[in-house]
């Protein structure tokens, strides 16, 4: 039997140190800055999210909360808003999303090319871990991921991307206090999914004709569009992430062997929920199905992650993801999270 010792791959090493990431966050970022209580004061006709990939998804939940308060909000990704500028008007605040600060499409909507028009807005709040980028030099204000560099798959910032919208919110809504970042370190610390996700990897391997669907509910849909996002990259298989309802709607067809579902908000307390009917009915096809969080059913394995804040619970259910990646890689052979044809930072539009 071969016992050599895994060696842990760059990406491996992000998803460890992503604990420490967001207790530096806790320690550099315990309450919204001056600049950013003084844009949330100021009146909007509507808060515009936007940003590419990871750093998109991270924004769901805060362009959830404000919609529920009552607030006029979109969440549109840049390269469509690069589309739709008329979107953005003068009394708008610009909410932007980028680890790094400098992808294309970011750099395109801070710096126009000559005849496209792009109102200023109001003010821009730039959410990235680069003070120095384009998006950080032309923001109101800035708040900082402190995640440190990534090697290759988006794990510390975007977990540091969610504690970031969550002071945000804090500084826009104005109740109660910011969901603790330390505390949410904690919790991810603590996780173990390692077993299950080998489990969910050996079936998906075994398949053959593998088809992966991640379904989240509620703020768990950007969870979902997280992990379909990483799978891809870290371990170069077809996934897709679906916002509840969506994937009854034509990707239901996807059911039955071969498929493996993974579904993100699975709770005990709310069994009459559209993830528990969701589940037995992929049951019943002869799905494979794993449920994040802490429902137990017939004939479905459970990554069991904590009931807590959004952070908290957003923060595990991605530490989830990050490791059914990893083990579907290492299952098929390849290193997680190397990149075969793109790099970090897309600066090509």
């Amino acid at each position: 039997m071969d016992r050599s010792p895994v060696i842990l791959s760059p990406f491996e090493l992000d998803i460890a140190a992503q604990p420490d990431a967001l207790r530096e966050f806790a320690r550099a970022s315990p309450s919204p800055s001056a600049e950013l209580a003084a844009i949330a004061r100021c009146d909007y006709d509507r808060i515009v999210f936007t940003g590419m990939g990871s750093s998109h998804f991270a924004a769901l939940p805060s362009w959830r909360q404000l919609a529920a308060d009552g607030r006029s909000t979109w969440r549109v990704d840049t390269g469509q808003l690069l589309d739709i500028p008329r979107l953005i008007t003068e009394a708008t605040l610009l909410v932007i999303t980028s680890q790094s600060g400098a992808s294309g499409e970011i750099a395109a909507l801070l710096s126009p090319a000559e005849g496209r028009q792009l109102s200023r807005p109001l003010a821009v709040v730039g959410i990235t871990n680069d003070p120095g980028s384009p998006l950080g030099r032309a923001s109101d204000a800035v708040i900082l991921l402190h995640s440190g560099p990534e090697a290759t798959v988006s794990t510390k910032s975007y977990l540091n991307s969610l504690a970031a919208h969550q002071q945000l919110l804090h500084a826009l809504i104005g109740t109660g206090a910011p969901d603790s970042p330390a505390g949410a370190a904690q919790v991810v610390s603590g996780l173990s999914p390692v077993s299950a996700a080998a489990d969910l990897a050996r079936v998906v391997t075994a398949a053959s004709n593998p088809r992966i669907a991640f379904i989240g509910t509620r703020d768990h849909g950007a969870t979902a569009l997280y992990a379909g996002l990483i799978t891809k990259e870290a371990a170069k298989i077809a996934a897709e992430g679906f916002i509840g309802g969506q994937f009854r709607h034509g990707p239901l067809e996807l059911a039955g062997p071969g498929l493996s579902a993974i579904l993100f908000g699975a709770w005990a307390d709310d069994t009459s929920g559209p993830v528990t009917g969701l589940a037995g009915d992929l049951v019943a096809t002869g799905a494979d199905v794993t449920l994040i969080g802490d429902l137990m059913l017939p004939g479905t394995r459970t990554i069991e992650t904590p009931r807590g804040t959004t952070l908290t619970e957003l923060a595990a259910g991605a530490v989830a993801a990050q490791h059914i990646a990893v083990q579907i890689a290492r299952a098929r052979g390849i290193e997680p999270g190397a990149f075969a044809y793109g790099q970090k930072v897309t600066t090509t539009l």
